[in-house]
């Protein structure tokens, strides 16, 4: 290839980011966007879908949807092909965590994490792979967390589900890669979300997340367009069934 930089142009491509509304998935839309891609932005509220839209602009589409309604996966799939076609490539970044103590875990806190974090990516991704695999090409990304390879107090119910996105990933990985599909996750570490703010709110605490890092401080969210830019492109057409770590180091300590 004469020019390198065209391993990671997504030009032509379509992708679809669930929970692209705020946070991570929020910064993966305007990166693929950025790189080229038609991106169609799925979350809840369609207030923010809309900011997100008009912040970049025809290239972009919002479905305001629950991702979690297993009954509706079929119905959304057709919807997100809608705009601009089948995608290419799909961002699983809707999450929650509920942060509840194991001796307080609560069925319906139990279920809703695990629907929305780990069996919301498997379906909806089961469901746009027909199409991927029609065109011989496709990429699926998920968030994976710390909590993949590490306990955290309060999180067991996110920790198990996160844990479950990594063997996901391999799943995929071995089932979908012959047809040129591949299935990744990125790890982030602390980023500055809505899902981590009362981590951010402690000045303590962040300090302490930052020095247990390699690197010596927490995530800014810009970290992750390159990751993410990778994972989405040519670029990775020999990478499948992996975690990347985006974490500072946090895991390698």
């Amino acid at each position: 290839m004469d020019d390198p930089r065209r391993l990671f142009d997504l030009t032509g491509r379509v992708a679809c980011v669930t929970g692209a509304s705020s946070g991570l998935g929020r910064q993966a839309a305007q990166t693929l966007a950025a790189a080229g891609a038609r991106v169609v932005a799925v979350a809840r509220r369609r207030e923010a879908l809309n900011g997100l839209q008009a912040e970049i602009g025809p290239s972009a589409a919002a479905i305001a949807a629950d991702v979690a309604d297993r009954d509706q996966v079929q119905a959304l799939a057709r919807q997100i092909s809608d705009p601009f076609g089948a995608p290419d490539i799909v961002v699983h970044a809707a999450g929650v965590n509920t942060r509840e103590a194991a001796d307080d875990v609560t069925a319906d806190g139990w279920d809703q994490t695990l629907a929305l974090n780990l069996s919301a990516p498997f379906f909806l991704s089961q469901a746009l792979v027909p199409a991927m695999k029609t065109r011989g090409w496709g990429r699926i990304v998920t968030f994976a967390s710390l909590q993949t390879r590490r306990a955290f107090p309060g999180g067991i119910a996110y920790g198990a589900s996160k844990a479950g996105i990594g063997q996901l990933t391999r799943a995929m990985a071995e089932a979908w890669s012959p047809f040129g599909i591949t299935a990744n996750a990125i790890g982030p570490g602390f980023f500055p979300t809505e899902l981590t703010q009362a981590v951010f709110d402690d000045d303590e605490r962040s300090a302490r997340n930052a020095a247990q890092t390699c690197i010596g401080r927490n995530g800014r969210m810009d970290d992750i367009d390159g990751p993410i830019l990778f994972l989405c492109s040519q670029a990775s057409d020999y990478v499948t069934g992996q975690v990347l770590m985006v974490d500072g180091g946090f895991t390698a300590k």
